[in-house]
C-alpha cells in the first residue's frame, strides 16, 4: 500500500508570516531605541549632577579646614588630581578655577552624539550657582 502525502498537512510558517513578524519587530524596535538612549542620557545627566555636588560639598569642607578652595581633586574624594571622568566616562569632571574666595566645577560631555546639543556642560560655583549649557535647563531636565 503507497501512502499519499497530503500538502495540506504540512505545519511551518509562510513567507507571509514571517514578514509580519519581521513588520512588528520593526516597530517596536523604533519605539524603543529612542526611548531607551533617551533614559541612558538622563542617567548620565544624574551622575554628573551628582559629582558635581559631592564636589561642591567635598569644597565647603576643604574650606572650613583651610580657609580656601582647592583644584586638587584627589583633596575632594576623586582617583585624580585633575580632571577625572565620571564613572560611566560620558563626562569629564574638573574643578576649573579655585582660589580663597570661590571655585568653579564643570562636566563636560565626552561622547558626542545629540546629547552634546542638549546637555554639553554642567557647571556649579562656590556659590551654588548651577548652570549648563547649551540648555540652561539641565540641572532640573527629567526628561
Amino acid at each position: 500500500m503507497v501512502q499519499k502525502h497530503s500538502f495540506s498537512r504540512m505545519r511551518g510558517i509562510t513567507l507571509l508570516e514571517l514578514m509580519i513578524v519581521v513588520v512588528v519587530l520593526a516597530f517596536i524596535v523604533t519605539l524603543a531605541v529612542p526611548n531607551y538612549l533617551e533614559y541612558s542620557a538622563r542617567a548620565k545627566r544624574a551622575e554628573a549632577r551628582a559629582a558635581l555636588l559631592q564636589i561642591a560639598t567635598n569644597q565647603e569642607r576643604e574650606y572650613l579646614q583651610n580657609n580656601q578652595y582647592t583644584t586638587d581633586m584627589t583633596r575632594l574624594g576623586f582617583a585624580d588630581a585633575g580632571c577625572n571622568t565620571s564613572g560611566s566616562g560620558a563626562y569629564t569632571i574638573c574643578v576649573t578655577a579655585a582660589d580663597a574666595n570661590t571655585f568653579t566645577a564643570t562636566a563636560t560631555w565626552l561622547l558626542g552624539g545629540s546629547e552634546a546639543t542638549k546637555c554639553n556642560a554642567f557647571q556649579i560655583d562656590g556659590r551654588g550657582i548651577k548652570s549648563s549649557t547649551p540648555d540652561g535647563n539641565c540641572w532640573t531636565r527629567t526628561r
